[in-house]
């Protein structure tokens, strides 16, 4: 018989995979759920993907190009986001700055990864503004802004983009569900949701998407006269 925590997730984690709080000592049975649980969750990202590829393709092309012509004039990329989406944006960051295997380094940067800046702004006026204001510290108008939220309504990504996109950078949002509040802005150049109601699938579908974006970049990069100035 499989124990049950005691601790305040064991809800939302049994939602998520009950066979593993089931009072059963059939193993069989639970090995049987733990495969057709595993083979939906695969198809049901497989499928997610297909509908972002289609909707998107052209639009994920068009913004590397612009990407890339940033990066080609000098540019830097900012990526940011709250919690897991925090990591993600680490990962596109070191994506385009290590990517390894050859590839051209490009300048990137993780809005969250300063615990000095990010402290100090959450602790002397909010995390509200802890984006925004590095942004409007080090942002250029031919730099990139890409913000990370699976539920596309974070406050400090609002703000954030509200900052980049007066300042001409070039602004890539991340979202899930709907789109959120970042679907109302007008301070998005490139909005991709990723339709789902799931925060895991969302997460990985995101992923997808800036390892996409970074793949068809770099190939661009290659195409554009490097800066010199």
């Amino acid at each position: 018989m499989t124990s049950r925590p005691d601790d305040g997730g064991a809800g939302a984690m049994e939602s998520l995979y009950p066979f593993l709080y089931a009072d059963t000592s059939d193993l069989p049975a639970v090995l049987e759920q733990v495969r057709t649980s595993t083979v939906a969750k695969a198809a049901e990202i497989r499928e997610l993907r297909r509908v972002i590829a289609r909707r998107d393709g052209a639009r994920l092309a068009q913004c590397a190009r612009e990407m890339a012509a940033r990066f080609a004039a000098g540019g830097r990329l900012f990526a940011f986001g709250n919690g897991g989406s925090a990591t993600d944006a680490q990962q596109i960051a070191t994506l385009f700055l290590h990517p390894g295997g050859g590839f051209r380094p490009l300048p990137a940067f993780g809005l969250a990864n300063d615990t000095s800046v990010v402290t100090a702004l959450c602790n002397d006026i909010g995390v509200e503004v802890v984006f925004s204001r590095q942004l409007g510290a080090f942002g250029h108008s031919r730099d990139i802004a890409v913000g990370l939220s699976t539920s596309g309504n974070s406050a400090n990504l609002v703000r954030a983009f509200g900052e980049a996109g007066p300042r001409g950078m070039l602004t890539i949002g991340l979202a899930g569900y709907e789109g959120g509040k970042m679907a109302e802005l007008d301070t998005i150049d490139y909005l991709f949701v990723a339709p789902s109601a799931s925060i895991h699938r969302i997460q990985e579908a995101q992923t997808t998407i800036y390892q996409v974006l970074w793949e068809l970049t770099v190939q661009e990069v290659s195409r554009v006269p490097r800066y010199t100035g």
